[in-house]
């Protein structure tokens, strides 16, 4: 396992933790279905990145088209569910089109994941 696949596979753990985190919070909170939503993103893409990890490490896969998807996975969750949260939680978007920026970034990380595990 490369240092990369450590960062990642780290990164996953830490979407699901938040994620964790969000749901509890979203419990609680006026903007409930907004980080509702910022904690499925995170909680349904934790366990993916973790397997695009682990297919590049056991060399299932183009290991860089590979890591590449988890990477933007990876960045594709932090605008998008970045976005919802702080919307959320603080009534700012974290930038202006962060969101969608980061939907269309997840879009593309599955796509390559796709391509990734179809390139023998």
């Amino acid at each position: 396992m490369t240092g990369l696949d450590r960062a990642l596979a780290a990164l996953a753990a830490l979407a699901g933790l938040l994620g964790v985190a969000a749901s509890a919070a979203a419990a609680h909170t006026s903007g409930g279905e907004t980080l509702k939503t910022a904690a499925q993103f995170l909680l349904f893409h934790a366990p993916a990145i973790l397997a695009l990890v682990g297919f590049a490490a056991a060399g299932l896969t183009r290991g860089a088209l590979t890591r590449a998807a988890a990477g933007a996975l990876v960045l594709g969750l932090a605008l998008f569910s970045g976005d919802l949260a702080m919307r959320a939680l603080a009534g700012q978007p974290l930038f202006p089109m962060a969101a969608p920026t980061g939907g269309v970034v997840l879009m593309a990380g599955w796509l390559l994941a796709a391509v990734a595990v179809l390139i023998p």
